[in-house]
């Protein structure tokens, strides 16, 4: 029930892309520096409130200074004065420390809320951006992912771990400074753990960089099967899949609890090694300085200044491994959201070229094979020839399968097309920018996609600014759409998430209103009636007519009541035209078109050949299927 969450065509999916990315040596820091072109607009404020956290972190290690004047001088002089004065300077010093970072807090928030939303506007203007194609390979969970969680990680790492990975650092440097001043024997003991923290660290950061990206893929999985889930919730309870649905979504569930326990597996031993060899240090160097102390080498002033510090020094050093771990986080999730900004946009517009194919819609030599297909697989197009004369209207009639929908969205550019040309009033349609080309062609699709927003919103999408009540309630008359304005709110009623809430067929009928709308140049209908009941088809024929006399079209028809809206008919066969006509003529002269034409079973010809004098209409005889056809079509001619 679910569909597979990672692109197609990408073998494993997101975790071989992550593999490649490791392999090519990418690594944490060039992957987030990567960000810097966000970051750029506010790095004063950044920079100001790193300086300040180190200014306020290095003002907690002037406490032990204080300390050791207090014990080697008013507490041994037994002075209660002298004490209280540096318990005063214990107490500012706390508030100037506490007061320094809530300051950091506040020039960090504002900014780095604002790189999170730029992130994510620039993330959706390139979703727009992209090709159809790239849509069709991607999983919109895995997209989601990297809108949200992603952004989300990566507003967390500009917020603490990239200003505290410098903090932490100066604060160490400027610690141990002070601790090999006090005595260089003791500062010597308490590096003694430094070079293997190290070792685990770079151990810790390869590591975690596979759990990382392994972990935030499966939360773009889980994501989609839970999108599918929701939208998906007539088919699942129409069908009784319920328990499956559950079932599938248990299991990811199950394979992200292991990876994020695989994660807290790798930040505990990281941990466990962290905080136990410093410990194991300031007590080794605990039992050596009171050694001192007692023998008279070492006052005891100085011996709390020196621990004080070690201790002081505990959460830079204890914060390591969650700090990396963040760091690495964010780095997987760069490397996830430049996947997709990396993705190519539609390909740029071309230079314009002589016109000379005249008026109309034509296509030329037309070729078209998936951008993922093998290379020596067959086209889905080949070799399409074909001219819808300025003003008419041509229905595009084939089997399932055929190439219909791939040939119509060639026309606005949804696709590209491999070779050969298209050209709209002998304008090449790569030399048109597709904003122009997207004005002049208005396309209904044969599944309706209707957005949560008004029904009028819906259908004013398909019109130029400015367009009000009037245009509306025109396209809606011509759709047969007047039941909008009996919905509770009228043409401002909600029509909620895909539309669901209206039945198929209204559906379709305000996605043709949306075509229409806008009075375009050209039209292109993905068998736009199919949902309709035969009265309201009529209905929707004889209003759509009139549209159809003002505009050229292309019309993909599986039925004879819609082929008779067109003034002509192409057959497509095996992705290539097979023929073109009239309805009638194509019934008479080709015997594949009159056994789509009759809607029975069967294949179109006793050999299985579809050409001319092939099968029941060898010598003339259309034979029942296109006798039923015909039938139909002179009913049809009685209504009209």
């Amino acid at each position: 029930m679910t569909k597979d969450p990672a692109p197609a065509g990408d073998g494993a999916g997101t975790r071989d892309r992550a593999a490649d990315a490791r392999g090519a040596g990418a690594s944490t820091v060039r992957s987030l520096l990567r960000l810097w072109p966000y970051v750029r607009p506010v790095r004063a404020r950044l920079f100001g409130a790193a300086g300040i956290a180190v200014v306020a972190s290095c003002t907690g290690l002037v406490f032990p200074l204080v300390l050791k004047w207090m014990v080697d001088g008013p507490v041994a002089d037994r002075d209660p004065a002298g004490v209280w004065l540096g318990a005063l300077w214990l107490l500012l010093l706390g508030f100037a420390e506490a007061g320094l970072f809530g300051l950091r807090r506040w020039l960090v928030a504002r900014p780095l809320a604002g790189v999170e939303a730029d992130m994510r506007a620039d993330l959706y203007r390139h979703l727009q951006r992209l090709p159809v194609a790239f849509h069709d390979r991607w999983a919109s969970g895995q997209l989601l992912s990297r809108g949200t969680t992603d952004l989300m990680l990566l507003r967390m790492f500009l917020a603490f771990p990239l200003t505290f990975l410098l903090v932490n650092a100066v604060t160490i440097l400027a610690g141990v400074g002070i601790m090999l001043a006090q005595d260089w024997t003791l500062g010597l003991v308490l590096l003694a753990p430094a070079v293997p923290v190290m070792i685990v660290c770079w151990a810790f950061e390869r590591r975690y960089a596979e759990v990382a990206r392994r972990a935030q893929d499966q939360v773009g999985d889980l994501t989609t099967v839970v999108e599918e889930s929701v939208l998906g919730i007539r088919i699942i309870k129409g069908f009784g899949r319920h328990r499956s649905q559950a079932r599938a979504f248990h299991e990811l569930s199950r394979t992200l609890r292991g990876t994020e326990l695989a994660k807290a597996r790798l930040l505990a031993s990281i941990w466990a090694v962290i905080v136990t060899l410093p410990e194991l240090a300031i007590g080794a160097a605990l039992v050596l300085g009171t050694v001192q102390v007692a023998d008279g080498d070492l006052s005891a002033g100085t011996l709390v200044a020196f621990l004080s510090t070690a201790l002081a020094l505990r959460w830079p050093i204890d914060s390591i491994g969650f700090l990396l771990a963040m760091s690495q986080e964010a780095a997987t999730a760069t490397q996830r959201y430049f996947e997709v900004m990396d993705a190519g946009p539609e390909s740029a517009d071309v230079a314009a070229v002589a016109a000379g194919d005249g008026g109309g819609l034509r296509f030329r030599s037309v070729r078209f094979r998936y951008p993922d297909a093998a290379v020596d697989s067959a086209p889905v197009l080949d070799d399409i020839d074909l001219h819808v004369r300025p003003g008419e209207s041509m229905a595009l009639v084939g089997a399932t399968g055929s190439g219909k929908t791939t040939l119509t969205a060639l026309v606005p550019r949804l696709h590209e097309v491999t070779s050969g040309r298209i050209t709209l009033d002998g304008r090449d349609i790569t030399a048109m920018p597709r904003e122009e080309l997207r004005e002049l062609v208005a396309v209904a699709f044969e599944e309706p996609t209707l957005f949560s927003a008004s029904v009028g919103e819906n259908v004013l999408m398909g019109a130029a600014d400015g367009a009000g009540e009037t245009e509306l309630d025109r396209a809606l008359a011509v759709a047969q759409a007047g039941f909008a304005h009996g919905l509770p709110n009228g043409t401002s009623t909600q029509v909620g998430e895909q539309g669901l809430s209206l039945s198929g067929g209204q559906r379709q009928r305000l996605a043709l209103a949306r075509a229409v709308v806008g009075r375009p140049r050209f039209l292109v209908l993905d068998d736009p009636l199919s949902a309709l009941d035969v009265h309201t088809e009529a209905a929707v024929e004889a209003a759509l007519r009139r549209v159809l006399a003002e505009t050229t079209a292309l019309i993909v028809a599986h039925r004879p009541s819609t082929v008779l809206l067109a003034d002509r008919v192409a057959l497509l066969s095996g992705g290539r035209i097979a023929a073109v006509g009239t309805h009638h003529e194509l019934l008479r002269t080709n015997t594949e078109y009159a056994w789509l034409m009759s809607g029975t079973g069967g294949e179109p010809g006793a050999d299985g050949d579809t050409g001319i004098g092939a099968g029941p209409a060898a010598d003339g005889d259309l034979g029942a299927g296109a006798e039923a056809a015909d039938v139909t079509d002179r009913t049809k001619e009685d209504q009209r």
